[in-house]
């Protein structure tokens, strides 16, 4: 089943719809929400679909996906997003509405999709945070996901140099395997020594 939705204490996890495209403008639209993100804060509901249409629209035609909407089961209105990646990086995703910040939303809806994929079979996942960002580094910890190596990328659409800490959680129990795409890809990365 594509992105079957998923139910904890206090959230519901789904598909964004057509109907969601004001909630999702109010996510995509606030700058502060969007700084350590890949694209720039969407300025109109027009840009809201064309992002739905771009990014959401093609996920949800595959067979297997996990791109949900973050809902509060009191009215089941996005108030952010959370998604693991079906490519080789299985990469962790998630924003937040900033008034819905420190009340542990986010580690609460990943602590269910991250059941989902391990059920589903997924062997690990990965997420990375910048390094300015280390709340998002806190979600990564609380999910039991461990720090691997940090790297150094020219970060686009917005070209400036961004430094990652890349975290994995391994399902299969390899627990040495470690995904290198970025250190490969990247020529300035190292380990560091976190407390």
């Amino acid at each position: 089943m594509n992105t079957p939705t998923l139910e904890t204490e206090r959230l519901i996890l789904r598909k964004f719809t057509r109907e969601d495209f004001p909630a999702l403008f109010a996510i995509y639209s606030d700058e502060e929400v969007n700084t350590y993100l890949p694209w720039y804060p969407l300025k109109s509901i027009d840009e809201a679909a064309a992002f739905f249409e771009e990014r959401y629209a093609p996920d949800y035609a595959q067979p297997t996906g996990y791109r949900y909407a973050i809902c509060l089961n009191s009215d089941n209105i996005p108030i952010g997003y959370i998604h693991v990646s079906t490519q080789d990086h299985h990469d962790l995703g998630y924003g937040l509405r900033k008034e819905f910040w420190h009340q542990g939303i986010v580690s609460e809806a990943g602590k269910a999709v991250v059941q989902r994929v391990k059920k589903d079979g997924l062997p690990y996942i990965t997420a990375t945070h910048d390094v300015n960002n280390p709340r998002s580094g806190s979600v990564m910890k609380a999910l039991g996901m461990r720090y691997q190596y940090t790297y150094e990328e020219l970060w686009q659409p917005k070209n400036f140099l961004v430094t990652f800490r890349m975290y994995q959680l391994n399902f299969d129990g390899n627990d040495t395997f470690v995904y290198k795409k970025y250190w490969d890809m990247y020529a300035n990365h190292f380990i560091e020594t976190l407390s």
